[in-house]
């Protein structure tokens, strides 16, 4: 009995779970796998952490339509993502397009972290400094003191 469960659960995790339905499905292998490429790549706007080839939401389906009959239309990858994000804005692109604005947003984190860095090094620097300059200075006892010390 365990041995069947273990192996109907085996069997259910083996292949991944796509929400593309056959009735869906372009009668073109290349076509289909050109189709299902693309649809990895969109976000389902309902669901928005799943692709809309992994997605059972309505409007999923509806956008695996649309890219199936823009791909028969012959348009190419850059133009259906093109369309789509006019349509849907550039959030229904996983991988959004660096132009722009988004410019800001790609170049952001390295910007902050050089500046981090730049900041970081001299607040160290003058610290260092601080610290070495109160050392070498003596009070006038102290200096005194030493004097003795050394005649």
């Amino acid at each position: 009995m365990r041995f069947g469960l273990a192996l109907m659960l085996l069997v259910a995790f083996a292949f991944p779970l796509n929400a593309v339905e056959p009735d869906e499905m372009l009668p073109d292998a290349q076509l289909e796998q050109r189709a299902r490429e693309l649809s990895k790549n969109l976000r389902c706007l309902v669901c928005q952490n799943e692709s809309i080839d992994e997605s059972n939401a309505p409007l999923a389906k509806d956008l695996r339509l649309l890219v199936r009959e823009l791909i028969t239309e012959g348009k190419s990858d850059s133009d259906i993502n093109a369309y789509l994000s006019d349509r849907y804005g550039e959030f229904v692109l996983f991988r959004p397009i660096a132009s722009g604005a988004n410019w800001l947003l790609y170049l952001f984190g390295p910007v902050a972290f050089g500046l981090a860095l730049l900041v970081s090094g001299i607040y160290i620097r003058r610290r260092g400094r601080q610290e070495g300059e109160q050392a070498t200075k003596l009070s006038e006892d102290e200096q005194q003191q030493l004097e003795r010390l050394l005649d």
